[in-house]
């Protein structure tokens, strides 16, 4: 069994060709990999490493690490997705990058230690088994690698934020993008990265201001939140 979704495949491959339309559906993701980049590369160096990108979508982030210098292969099961990701990087000319449809977990398996950062970016909360991807995320990982992972909490809170707010009111997201009963409390993934053998570093949360239309990282983690693990050297 592969730990995906059909449904929730389905659903970005529909999208696919909006990837990196930075006004379409995916907006908030262009706006907040700034962030998200600046944040892994302060931590982890990115410049000169080997770099997995765990459900890379149209490649917004891979995109931008090899950018910096890292050496990065995007994997992803939308197979629209992943072919509007490698046009991409062919039309903008990035350098080092490579994109495979392949789970997580198998290549753990195929190519276990062989990457200094592993990132996993707003993918977990649409997998049926996430324990599993933050199992195979580790194995892939080289000894005193990194990887960073960021999802939605769960609570009253996330719900009215990033569902009622974010879908219906805002419509920053389509509707039925995200599904509650998937949303991961920040205290669940310590405890499956703390069973796979990772020590936690780091956690921020990632606030939003409809008014100015402005991200940033914080130490507020009861929405969006992003965390920071090692596997020890």
């Amino acid at each position: 069994m592969i730990n995906a979704d059909p449904q929730e495949l389905s659903k970005f491959s529909e999208l696919a060709h909006r990837w990196w339309d930075p006004d379409s559906e995916f907006k908030p993701l262009h706006q907040i990999n700034p962030l998200r980049l600046d944040w892994i590369d302060r931590l982890a160096g990115l410049q000169g490493k080997r770099v997995l990108d765990v459900g890379c979508g149209g490649g917004i982030l891979s995109d931008s690490m090899a950018r910096r210098g890292a050496d990065v292969l995007g994997i992803d099961l939308a197979s629209r997705a992943l072919k509007v990701a490698q046009l991409h990087a062919l039309e903008a000319g990035t350098p080092n990058i490579d994109y495979r449809e392949v789970a997580v977990e198998a290549l753990a398996a195929e190519q276990p230690g062989s990457f200094d950062v592993v990132t996993c970016m707003e993918m977990m909360e649409h997998v049926p088994d996430p324990s599993s991807v933050v199992a195979a995320c580790t194995r892939l990982l080289k000894p005193g690698g990194w990887v960073f992972f960021s999802t939605i909490n769960r609570n009253p809170k996330s719900f009215l934020f990033a569902i009622v707010g974010a879908e219906y009111v805002l419509k920053l997201l389509p509707r039925g993008t995200h599904e509650y009963a998937r949303f991961i409390r920040p205290s669940e993934l310590a405890q499956w990265c703390r069973a796979a053998g990772l020590d936690l570093v780091q956690t921020r949360g990632m606030e939003y201001n409809p008014l100015t239309q402005r991200y940033w990282l914080s130490g507020d983690t009861s929405v969006n939140y992003l965390l920071a693990c090692r596997r020890p050297a």
